[in-house]
């Protein structure tokens, strides 16, 4: 019975590393997806001329 023990400290260590790791790529997902909407965004030049209306 001695072995049982050291299986289930193995199991919680993983299950620990697990949700930090979830919530580590959550968090990255979160802040790259962040980025994404704070990015500028390119508005033609209304004010240009073109080569028709000359």
């Amino acid at each position: 019975m001695r072995g049982k023990p050291d299986i289930l400290w193995i199991l919680v260590i993983l299950f620990g590393l697990g949700v930090v790791t979830t919530g580590y790529a959550q968090s990255f997902w979160e802040r790259k997806s962040d980025t994404q909407v704070v990015a500028p965004q390119v508005v033609p030049n209304h004010q240009a001329v073109s080569p028709l209306q000359r």
